[in-house]
């Protein structure tokens, strides 16, 4: 029976990240993939001859530029184009807006609302630019334990120190953007609802909450970190998908030698004495090892695969009020062409390399969310709209696209309905709210595929289909995720590690997780 220093449950992007910085460092590992192909919720699928989709995670921005340095990404093919321009918003008086790279030519798209607005823009980017350069500095670091014992004094005086430089404004609106909503925030810095609106969509997506629910504000920041070949804040998409991302980083840690089984489910995870010790797949196969660290989101890890008498009650209990229920839908069309917008016609044109919004006020999403508080996908729903064969061709047949629809809001359940029954119509409403804006999106479009939370469930073993493993609130982050007392990427159970986006710094493709937790677990064994 061949044994193993450590094993990973799961081979998303994170457990792919702990296993080749593991084998990096002498360890023997093993990862384990229930489905076909490793990644996770960033795959490449071919859902369709000849279309390659991303079929969940679908843009890159936030992966930490230390792994991919120190995994020599792209020497494994990771290769990522910047999206230029950024955004798109059409509006339904027939304007529109644009925000590129180039900043000059963002500020003459706002000054077209407010030349207040275009003034103070740059000041919001740099105040933002500030915060998130504190916060980031946090990402690949350990959590200190909370509440602190007096071993814990010195890891928070050195968060304090993170804080040198910053303003006294700065420092208070740090401390604010964790609880401020999305709304409050850019209420603060601008007049024009266009500008306010194409910035809250960031604090919406993957999240509880509308744009004035408290603590959007940090989600809006969250998105605005990391960015693409050096540049901060930029978004783009990933040569081949987002399974190119997966690939990549599956492709370096077998270079070190890593072992990865797809098609391995995991059943149990093996424990003796308090100590994890190996893992029992569905097929009955029993693997040893000394490390198990599970890729799989909290509930799943210890309420699936974990006995409950090797588990603390109090943390059980903690584990099943831990918020999971996800409210993001992803839609995936093929397309014969390129959807043309009333409020710039002509196909192609800069607004198809954008994220293309269609939301035309805060309102209309705090409305949408309001749907969504009771049990209803969202009537007029937060639309973002990406083709990324725009930039890679090849990822569709000559002459035809691929477009990816995220949506806000899809709740997992359902009022008195399931998805299973609301699936088909909630797509042609999807339709119907997109033909508003581009007329012609039902005479191109040639497959469509809809992923509600409880489809991403099925699909992707994510519980409650939240993107994140679990919701982004600030009494679930940091010093709180997954609990309070477990948050260094340990568990009660001896050996067993948690290296998912349930563990901090959260969710996104950012492989941050991976490597704090590969780095605590190389300090134990």
């Amino acid at each position: 029976m061949d044994s193993y220093h450590a094993i990973i449950v799961g081979g998303g992007h994170n457990g792919l990240v702990t296993a080749a910085y593991l084998a990096g460092a002498g360890r023997r590992v093993l990862v384990l993939e229930a489905r076909e192909l490793v990644g996770g919720c960033a795959v490449t699928e071919e859902i369709w001859p000849g279309y390659k989709v991303s079929t969940a995670s679908y843009l890159a921005s936030l992966m930490q530029e230390k792994v991919i340095r120190d995994l020599d990404l792209p020497r494994f093919g990771y290769i990522v184009d910047a999206k230029d321009p950024a955004f798109f918003s059409p509006f339904p008086d027939g304007t529109h807006m644009f925000m590129w790279q180039d900043r000059a030519k963002t500020l003459a798209e706002i000054a077209k609302f407010s030349k207040k607005d275009a003034e103070a823009y740059p000041k919001y980017e740099a105040y933002l630019e500030r915060l998130a350069i504190v916060v980031e500095s946090i990402l690949l670091t350990t959590p200190p334990d909370f509440p602190p014992g007096p071993g814990d004094l010195l890891d928070y005086l050195k968060l304090l120190g993170k804080l040198r430089g910053l303003s006294k404004k700065e420092i208070v609106g740090l401390l604010k953007i964790f609880t401020q909503s999305a709304a409050d925030l850019l209420d603060e810095w601008f007049e024009s609802e266009q500008l306010k609106v194409t910035l809250a969509t960031d604090g919406v997506i993957g999240a509880n909450g509308g744009p004035r629910s408290p603590g959007t504000a940090y989600i809006l920041m969250h998105h605005c970190m990391g960015g693409v070949n050096g540049h901060r804040g930029l978004w783009g998409f990933v040569r081949g998908g987002m399974g190119a991302v997966s690939n990549a980083i599956a492709d370096a840690a077998r270079a070190r030698g890593v072992v990865i089984r797809t098609n391995a489910p995991v059943a149990k995870i093996l424990t003796e004495r308090g100590r994890a010790s190996g893992v029992v797949l569905e097929s009955g196969e029993e693997i040893k090892a000394g490390v198990v660290a599970s890729n799989l989101d909290p509930k799943r890890t210890f309420l699936k695969l974990v006995d409950a008498k090797e588990l603390p009650a109090d943390f059980v209990e903690g584990i099943q009020k831990f918020r999971v229920e996800g409210t993001s839908l992803k839609m995936n069309l093929a397309l014969r062409g390129l959807p043309d917008f009333k409020a710039l016609p002509g196909t192609p044109g800069p607004q198809h390399g954008a994220t293309m919004h269609i939301c035309p006020s805060v309102e209309y999403v705090e409305r949408a969310w309001d749907d969504a508080k009771y049990g209803r996908p969202s009537r007029n729903p937060l639309i973002e709209m990406t083709i990324p064969t725009m930039y890679d061709p090849s990822l569709a047949p000559p002459g035809h696209h691929i477009m990816g629809i995220f949506l806000q809001y899809a709740p997992y359940t359902l009022k008195g309905t399931t998805w299973e029954q609301e699936r088909a119509p909630y797509t042609e409403r999807i339709l119907d709210v997109i033909e508003e804006y581009c007329p012609n999106i039902r005479d191109i479009v040639v497959e469509k595929q809809t992923l509600s939370p409880w489809d991403l469930e099925q699909r992707f073993g994510i519980a409650g289909g939240n993107i994140f493993h679990g919701e982004m609130a600030v009494d679930q982050m940091f010093v709180m995720r997954p609990l309070a007392g477990w948050a260094k990427y340990r568990t009660p159970v001896r050996g067993l590690y948690l290296c998912g986006s349930g563990a901090h710094p959260g969710g996104g493709v950012m492989g941050a997780p991976g490597h704090n937790c590969a780095r605590e677990i190389l300090k134990e064994t």
